[in-house]
């Protein structure tokens, strides 16, 4: 049996996100303030990548990649 779907309300959101979305560019991954960050987990991808990407490893992949990050800055 059929359920009547429910209206569609439109939202009166105007945040940030709205905007963003609104602009036509692309949705930002949320480290544009913290562009180490961003190189953290970069690193730590391709930390994860060379492993196969088995699981199990997600924090010293993290954990080697602050490390590598912070000789390449320091």
């Amino acid at each position: 049996m059929k359920k009547k779907s429910e209206p569609i309300t439109k939202s009166k959101d105007t945040g940030p996100a709205k905007q963003a979305r609104s602009s036509g560019k692309p949705r930002s991954s949320g480290n544009d303030d913290c562009p180490r960050e961003q190189m953290i987990a970069e690193a730590a991808y391709f930390h994860a990548e060379r492993r196969g990407f088995a699981p199990g490893n997600e924090m010293s992949d993290w954990l080697q990649a602050e490390t590598d990050v912070t000789a390449c800055s320091g």
